[in-house]
C-alpha cells in the first residue's frame, strides 16, 4: 500500500480490481481542514481517463510492473503487434489502451512494453521519432517575413505544424510526449 501524497506523474496504482497510471497530480491545502490529493488518471486496461480526490493520509495498492524492450511489427486491425527482444514472443495491444501513442508507431521501432504479471498495459515510446512527411501544403512566396508553419501528413498520419520550408518526402524529428516539431533530418 502506497499514501496518496506519494501519487506523482507516471506512477501506478490499483483501486476498486482496476489499473491506473497517474497522468496529472495536485495538492491543494486550503486553510482549515485536511489536504485533498487530485489526480487526473489513464485506467490501463480501457484506456478511459478518470479523475480521483482523496483525503491526505488515505492508502492505495501499489502494482510490481515489469518492463520489457520490444519492436513494433505491424497493425493488425485494432491491434498493435510487438515483438519481444529476449522471448520472441508477440503481445498486442487494443489501439484504445495506445491511446494518443498510436501515431507515433512505425515499423521496426524499438520502445518499451509494461506487463503487469503476463498481461501488457502500456508502451513507453522513444522521446523522438523520425517520420517521412507523405503530404504537404506549398509554401506561398512572402510568407517568410514571420515564422510561419504549415500542416503536413506523416506516414503514420500524424499531422504536425512544421515550418514553411519542410516539404513533401522530407524527413522529420517530432517530440513523442509533446507532437511538436523538432527538426528536419
Amino acid at each position: 500500500m502506497i499514501d496518496v501524497n506519494d501519487l506523482r506523474k507516471g506512477v501506478t496504482f490499483e483501486e476498486d480490481g482496476h489499473l491506473f497510471k497517474v497522468l496529472e497530480y495536485s495538492h491543494n491545502k486550503p486553510g482549515r481542514g485536511s489536504a485533498t490529493i487530485r489526480i487526473k488518471a489513464r485506467n490501463l486496461r480501457t484506456g478511459a481517463i478518470t479523475e480521483r480526490t482523496w483525503n491526505s493520509g488515505m492508502r492505495v495498492q501499489d502494482v510490481r510492473l515489469d518492463f520489457h524492450n520490444v519492436q513494433f511489427l505491424y497493425k493488425d486491425g485494432d491491434n498493435y503487434i510487438f515483438m519481444d527482444h529476449e522471448t520472441f514472443e508477440q503481445p498486442a495491444l487494443p489501439s484504445e489502451v495506445l491511446g494518443d501513442s498510436a501515431p507515433y508507431l512505425k515499423a521496426g521501432m524499438d520502445a518499451k512494453l509494461t506487463f503487469y504479471g503476463e498481461e501488457p498495459l502500456d508502451v513507453e515510446l522513444p522521446t523522438t521519432v523520425d517520420l517521412e512527411v507523405t503530404q504537404a501544403e506549398i509554401a506561398v512566396r512572402g510568407d517568410t517575413a514571420t515564422g510561419v508553419n504549415k500542416l503536413v501528413t506523416t506516414e503514420t498520419g500524424l499531422q504536425v505544424q512544421v515550418p514553411a520550408f519542410v516539404n513533401q518526402g522530407d524527413t522529420i524529428r517530432v517530440d513523442t510526449r509533446t507532437g511538436e516539431y523538432v527538426t528536419r533530418v
